[in-house]
């Protein structure tokens, strides 16, 4: 059919003119809307939204609390963050956290697997810098004052152990849900690198009442305290010989 030949109807203009009146509608509501009441937007950066305290932010970190036991490394899911030497007054040289803020999506997971609570989330979100090196916050301008509701606790349960809708539910440190260390005496040469590794001192080298035959000295295999461990796997990482492993809690 050729455009000449088409021919429009009263009713054809009348439905385009109300499709026309129906978004100029619309339009006029939401600017009535506007007007009245708060505009929809704001103006950034005079104006900002209102944020509650425990809004998750950047990371931030109390160096007092922290043991250096690298979990926050470990659990990272865009590996942002590494630790690196500080001089600390009581300590001396000790390893702290780094973080890169640039790669961070601020998902809390470092505060959540923190023991100690030492890694926390602020509410801080505005980190725009000029350059990519103010983006990497050392474990001193890593530190922000602590809050009631910066630290991240939470309590689970085991599928496992889910009976009827019911299921005892754990603390987030709680050492009955500690994955824990196991040691192979085979294996173990007493060299006592886990004991010195260890951030929160739960090894101890104890005798076993056997002698080595060669050197005829007293034979120490190292000894868990649970309730300190932080399952920070350090130790099995140091051990020359394989002998220390993780038994986890399914």
């Amino acid at each position: 059919m050729r455009i000449e030949d088409m021919r429009y109807t009263k009713a054809d203009h009348l439905r385009a003119t109300g499709y026309i009146f129906k978004s100029m509608k619309v339009t006029f509501k939401n600017l009535v809307r506007a007007t009245v009441n708060r505009p929809c937007t704001i103006l950034y950066p005079w104006e900002k939204l209102v944020y509650p305290d425990n809004y998750r932010g950047r990371p931030g970190i109390v160096l007092d609390k922290c043991i250096a036991c690298a979990r926050c490394v470990k659990i990272c899911p865009n590996q942002c963050i590494e630790m690196v030497p500080i001089e600390t007054p009581e300590l001396g040289k000790v390893k702290r956290p780094q973080i890169n803020v640039a790669r961070c999506m601020m998902c809390g997971y470092c505060a959540e697997e923190c023991p100690t609570n030492a890694m926390m989330v602020t509410p801080e979100f505005e980190l725009a810098a000029y350059n990519r090196a103010d983006m990497m916050f050392d474990p001193i301008k890593l530190q922000h004052p602590h809050k009631p509701g910066y630290e991240v606790n939470y309590s689970f349960a085991l599928i496992s152990e889910m009976k009827g809708g019911a299921a005892k539910t754990y603390a987030k440190n709680d050492p009955e849900m500690h994955d824990t260390i196991v040691l192979d005496g085979v294996k173990c040469i007493s060299c006592q690198r886990c004991a010195k590794t260890c951030p929160t001192g739960s090894i101890e080298m104890a005798e076993t009442g056997e002698l080595n035959p060669k050197t005829k000295k007293p034979i120490k295999w190292p000894k868990f305290d649970n309730a300190k461990c932080v399952v920070c796997e350090q130790c099995v990482e140091v051990c020359p010989k394989d002998a220390l492993s993780i038994k986890e809690v399914l």
